[in-house]
């Protein structure tokens, strides 16, 4: 494993254990040359899939695109990053375990807004206002008052 610190390409493997929710292993290491120590996870890949754009082109999927996109709808909310990681960890075992080698990034969308939804209606909006492309203050409100309106039910 590269060291993030000075890029030399050993480093020893210090102390090994599963994440809390058994989805990845956690390895702190240990570089070989300047003794920095930094921390990997290592995930279960179950299958190569392709996300498939809007525009049509494929790109690999990318478990941290996911990530940032649901940390920065949640920045400031105090939602606890093992909340953040199962929602991210069940869209990819989703998207994974649908047995199809694309998906579209609508779906994967879709998914992302169904998860926030259930965990907090101030990130779902945030994460809905870029992934709906609001372009007006009214697309802001017509939608918050749909959320309000289910949640009241």
């Amino acid at each position: 494993m590269r060291c993030p610190f000075c890029a030399h390409d050993d480093s020893q493997v210090k102390d090994s254990r599963p994440t809390e929710d058994n989805t990845a292993i956690r390895r702190r290491r240990q570089c070989e040359s300047c003794g920095a120590r930094f921390t990997t996870f290592e995930r279960v890949q179950l299958r190569d899939v392709s996300v498939v754009k809007s525009d049509g082109k494929r790109e690999s999927f990318e478990r941290s695109k996911i990530e940032k996109s649901v940390a920065l709808a949640c920045r400031k909310r105090g939602i606890d990053q093992e909340r953040i990681d199962q929602l991210v960890s069940g869209i990819q075992r989703q998207v994974e375990t649908a047995g199809e080698s694309e998906v579209k990034s609508d779906r994967i969308g879709e998914m992302v807004m169904e998860g926030l939804r259930q965990i907090d209606s101030v990130a779902y909006i945030r994460f809905a206002s870029v992934y709906r492309d609001f372009s007006e203050a009214k697309d802001f409100e017509a939608f918050a008052i749909q959320v309000r309106d289910a949640g009241s039910e």
